[in-house]
This record gives C-alpha cells, structure tokens and sequence, in this order.
C-alpha cells in the first residue's frame, strides 16, 4: 500500500500564477464542473491519475536541479549531466483526487537530442526551462519547445516557460530578462516562472501550480468525451499511454 500523499502535495485551492501578464489563465479558483466531479469521486475508490510533463531546455540551466530540489527538497552542488533522460513521479491530492505527475528530464546536450526527443510524444505539459542569467537560453527555448510540439498537440499541451538561477541575476538584469521573458510567454501561450533551485524561491509554488492546471485540464478533457457517461466515471485519464510507465527509466546513448 502506497504510504499517504505529503502533506506539502495537497491541493485545495488552485494556486495563484506568478505574473498575470504571463498566465495560463488568472481565475481564482478551480472550474465549478472538476470541482462537482471531484465531490464524488473523492468518495470512491479510484486508481491514480497520471499527467506526462516533459522538461526541456539548454544544457546547464538547471533543469535536473530544479527537479530534485522539488521532489528532494535538496540542491545538490556537483553538477552531472543527464544522459538521454531522467524520471521522476510525485505523488498529489487535488480537490480529494489522488493524482501523479511524471517529470521526465530530458538532457540538454546536442548529442544526446535524439534519445531525449523519443520521449516527448504523449505530454500533457512542457515545461521550458532557461537561465535568467543567460540570454543565450532564453533565446533557444522557442527552438525547444518546436522540437517538443513536433511530438504532441499544441490544442492539449500546458505550456510553461521557467527562468532559473533566479538568486544569480542582479536587479536590473532581471528585470530586463524577465520583460523578453513575458513577452515570448504571451507569443507562445506560455504562463512564465522565475524560480530559484539554490534557494528554492518559486519551486514548489511552480510545480503545484502545473499539478492543479495539469489536473484540471485533465478532468475537463475527460467530462467533454465522457459526453452523457455517469459523473462518477469521468475522472479518468484514458488518452495517457504513458500510464504504463512505472518504473524509473534511464536511457544509454544510441
């Protein structure tokens, strides 16, 4: 039996966005259908829901960081470079509906493209991630997100665009940084982060923020195919391949 969901993971109120000028959407709280459909299915005995967020990005920006730090609460100082990809699962309770996200770290090395991209395909979120102290990444992160989009459909993706090594940018930077930032979010239909690994400003806020709007598109996708099927049925995952998945897979160099 699995042991409860932490504490910290439990979702009851959508959380708030981190700019409303780059926002997947700005309402305060859940939609009022997943809201009913969880009020009964929080009373039944249900498998978990399962939601694919691959993250992507330059290599040396943080991405690996970013993950352990959230699901570890550590930033571990020697960096090492992820070879092909990484994964991860953390568990969540949304609305009383218990719900995992798999966090697949892709690496960022050219050479290493052609494991990383066979693992896009199936994603209900991507998560773009670029150094804020570095121009460079940002720049690249369109290209990224084409190379990700190239295995998924833009109509059912969740699109994040997150700066990282927040702590290492001055003021001024960025603030210059985050302006480019906000303005290729709106471009892309992507809700902007700033966090910081190191510390862990912004980290958890940022990955409960993708379970709740992972979630929640989730379960509206499912009440728009369930059609006239019983409210009890709808909360179902039932396009996610990726469910199978359930051991933590690394990939050799092909």
């Amino acid at each position: 039996m699995l042991p409860p969901v932490k504490k910290d993971r439990i979702i009851t109120h959508l959380p708030k966005c981190f700019s409303p000028n780059a926002a997947l959407h700005t309402k305060d709280g859940f939609h009022p259908q997943v809201r009913a459909a969880c009020q009964v299915q929080k009373t039944d005995g249900v498998s978990f829901n399962i939601a694919k967020v691959i993250v992507v990005g330059d290599v040396s920006v943080g991405k690996t960081c970013l993950i352990s730090r959230f699901c570890r609460g550590a930033f571990d100082r020697n960096y090492k470079a992820t070879i092909g990809v990484d994964f991860e699962m953390e568990r969540f309770e949304v609305l009383g509906v218990p719900f995992s996200l798999q966090l697949w770290d892709t690496a960022g090395q050219e050479r290493f493209k052609c494991i990383a991209s066979t693992y896009y395909r199936g994603a209900q979120a991507i998560m773009v991630v670029f150094d804020l102290s570095s121009v460079n990444s940002l720049a690249h992160a369109r290209e990224w997100l084409e190379d990700a989009m190239k295995e998924n459909d833009p109509s059912s993706v969740l699109l994040f665009l997150v700066g990282t090594k927040k702590d290492l940018s001055s003021p001024d930077q960025l603030a210059e940084t985050e302006q480019e930032a906000i303005r290729l979010s709106q471009e892309i239909k992507a809700e902007y982060w700033a966090v910081s690994a190191k510390s862990g400003d912004g980290v958890r806020n940022l990955f409960l923020r993708v379970a709740s709007l992972t979630f929640e598109a989730n379960v509206l996708a499912e009440l728009e195919r369930s059609g006239s099927r019983h409210v009890k049925d709808i909360i179902r995952i039932t396009d996610s391949s990726e469910a199978n998945h359930k051991q933590k897979k690394k990939a050799n160099c092909c």
